[in-house]
């Protein structure tokens, strides 16, 4: 007899602490389903604004290329070149160079245009001659439509602050350039962004 109650003291022992595992679940007739785990949601890098991949240097051969995109965003008052305005970006490149660019306008409102000029005390109201030869896109001043792109090479003879800036009128003055340096200090080029 004392050998039975201490089994079923046991037996309650044992259902006892099985059922605190379980937390607050109710019983019900009809068996649950497993649970399954929650879905793992992916976590995607943000984007940067600009990760300043669009500058390719070759310190041997002397040269850099740049892929350069116009584009058009909500709530800002010019076009953006490479996701930049108003010389929020740099490009420095060392005297005697050879600069290669790769263009594009991606702006669906307007057509657009780039020149290199040399920096005045104020941006022009329209691209003038280039600072270097061939400087600049095909149309400077009436600008390439939508999906139209264009390539360029010049020597960066010249040390220098200059703009690149685009040619259609008044598109600068709304801050559509963006800055470059001829530095004769500089050993490679490279992109800057102001803070």
């Amino acid at each position: 007899m004392a050998y039975s109650a201490a089994i079923a003291g046991l037996l309650i022992t044992l259902a006892l602490t099985s059922s605190c595992g379980r937390g607050q679940e109710t019983a019900s007739a009809t068996p649950q389903p497993p649970r399954e785990p929650p879905a793992r949601t992916a976590v995607l890098p943000t984007p940067q604004p600009d990760s300043l991949n669009w500058l390719a240097a070759d310190s041997g051969a002397k040269t850099v290329s740049l892929t350069l995109v116009v584009t058009r965003a909500p709530s800002v008052p010019s076009a953006l070149i490479n996701g930049h305005r108003a010389g929020r970006a740099r490009v420095v490149v060392p005297v005697g160079w050879t600069v290669r660019w790769n263009w594009r306008n991606a702006d669906p409102t307007s057509p657009h245009s780039l020149v290199v000029m040399v920096q005045r005390e104020k941006i022009p109201l329209e691209g003038g001659r280039p600072a270097f030869s061939n400087a600049m896109t095909k149309a400077v001043v009436d600008g390439l439509a939508l999906g139209q792109t264009d390539q360029t090479t010049f020597d960066a003879e010249e040390a220098g602050w200059y703009w690149l800036l685009c040619g259609v009128p008044s598109h600068a003055l709304e801050g559509e350039w963006i800055e470059l340096r001829i530095d004769p200090e500089a050993k490679t080029a490279r992109a800057e962004v102001k803070s």
